[in-house]
């Protein structure tokens, strides 16, 4: 189950998923065919609506009968500092990037137990790690979290086989990034990367968890 699956970095690691010949399960905010991974189940999913999750665990379990991995992509950033942002807006990222993933966690919880090495990726952050700008200091408390989460839920399903991976990238060549930053493209993160360690925290045996995987196209003092 792949979340935010309509573009950017979700729609290369279904591309690069269907290829290596996964099922998958996209959940979108407005559904539509996935030309990058054809055949896959299309659900409509918004991470920011409180029981849109059951509803695609349930259609996702009704096709394929089973739950290997999800992985959590469904994002929102609101470039405001953490003075200026409104609770509204603070409320809506956290809706998104925490609470989102952890519901859809939660649903998915069972079936993942089953499997008896089921796989949750939280697609996290650089943010998620240090703030770089006081513009994407709200966005990084989020994404703060969300690696938080997922550390959170490695410790809840170890002892059931579940391994849980934040992937914290920097600026990933996305419309996104495109809006955030004038750097070029070609010197960032391309989203088929980070498609590429989704896939290898996917499919590391049990014993070889990886808590996070940090990716970064610039050289940063940061971190």
């Amino acid at each position: 189950m792949i979340s935010g699956a309509n573009r950017g970095i979700g729609a290369a690691i279904a591309a690069h998923l269907a290829a290596a010949g996964w099922d998958l399960s996209l959940g979108m905010r407005s559904p539509t065919a996935s030309t990058a991974a054809p055949g896959a189940l299309v659900h409509a999913y918004d991470a920011e609506r409180d029981g849109a999750e059951s509803a695609w665990v349930a259609a996702t379990l009704s096709r394929y009968g089973r739950i290997d991995a999800i992985v959590c992509n469904a994002g929102l950033m609101i470039p405001k500092t953490a003075i200026a942002i409104s609770d509204a807006e603070t409320a809506s990222m956290f809706a998104v990037n925490v609470f989102g993933p952890q519901r859809l966690a939660r649903a998915a919880w069972s079936a993942l137990t089953a499997s008896g090495c089921g796989r949750v990726v939280v697609i996290g952050s650089l943010s998620g790690k240090r703030v770089s700008s006081a513009d994407s200091g709200a966005y990084a408390m989020t994404k703060f979290a969300a690696v938080a989460l997922a550390h959170a839920l490695r410790h809840a399903g170890w002892e059931v086989g579940i391994r849980a991976t934040a992937v914290c990238p920097g600026f990933v060549a996305t419309d996104m990034s495109a809006a955030l930053t004038d750097l070029d493209p070609a010197a960032m993160t391309q989203p088929a990367e980070v498609a590429r360690l989704v896939e290898l925290a996917l499919t590391l045996p049990n014993n070889a968890s990886v808590a996070e995987i940090a990716v970064n196209g610039l050289l940063d003092g940061n971190f």
